[in-house]
């Protein structure tokens, strides 16, 4: 599904990505986990297409679709989604009307017509009952004086109602308590299919008791240094991350 050959990016002019290669199959669940300014976030956002990064060298295509020629808004009609670590305050907009919108706006980029009124109702009742979510909670402006938990939540929601092929999950756990963590895991557990796969950054294996990964991934300094299962998620979080820089080193 994903496939990430020899990856360089970066902002400006610092390379943060040195070469990345990554293949994640349908059905798959992937977890990235490493220090703070390894790289973790500047990967997901370079998949998602922010613009502010730039992709030096090396390959990211989604189903044998070369990503790195579409725009954020084409790949999120592709199937990528990304949840956010501070997602933004939307004044105005409800929780219902956005995600009506970017619903349509999908279908309508994939040549399709809008989704009949009775048809959304439905799906959304469903999906809001699948992640406890209280009816008033979708007319209210979007982010707008949610708690950490709250937004989160709300970011599994519209993964849930997108439907995406690609869902990537950036520290979805920061900032959450032990109920709404547990909450928004099985919302993913839930959601995830053999026809879609999910890539989770995380710091912390906690969210890992919960969402299950196939494969964990270390990233250090830019590259992924050392891969294996789960079980490696709960090493790093008994000795931390020092013993890979010395692995590295010797």
């Amino acid at each position: 599904m994903l496939e990430i050959k020899n990856l360089h990016a970066g902002i400006e002019d610092k390379e943060i990505l040195k070469g990345i290669n990554l293949v994640v199959k349908a059905g798959e669940v992937h977890a990235i986990m490493g220090p703070n300014g390894a790289g973790k976030s500047t990967l997901s956002s370079v998949i998602a297409g922010k613009e502010e990064y730039e992709v030096s060298s090396g390959d990211i295509t989604l189903n044998n679709e070369d990503l790195l020629e579409l725009d954020p808004t084409e790949r999120a009609h592709k199937g990528v989604f990304l949840s956010f670590q501070y997602p933004v305050e939307i004044p105005g907009v409800s929780v219902t009307n956005f995600i009506k919108t970017a619903i349509n706006e999908s279908r309508k980029a994939n040549g399709k017509d809008n989704m009949p009124a009775k048809e959304m109702l439905q799906k959304i009742r469903e999906k809001s009952t699948l992640l406890e979510i209280d009816r008033k909670f979708l007319s209210r402006s979007l982010n707008e004086g949610f708690s950490g938990g709250e937004k989160k939540r709300n970011e599994i929601f519209q993964m849930a109602m997108l439907e995406p092929k690609l869902a990537i999950l950036d520290e979805t756990d920061s900032g959450l308590d032990i109920d709404a963590l547990r909450i928004v895991s099985n919302g993913v557990n839930k959601l995830k299919s053999a026809d879609n796969a999910v890539v989770i950054i995380t710091h912390y294996q906690r969210l890992l008791d919960y969402i299950k990964p196939d494969f964990v991934h270390v990233l250090f300094d830019g590259k992924i240094v050392k891969t294996g299962d789960a079980s490696l998620a709960l090493e790093l979080e008994e000795k931390g991350y020092d013993w890979i820089k010395e692995e590295i080193n010797a």
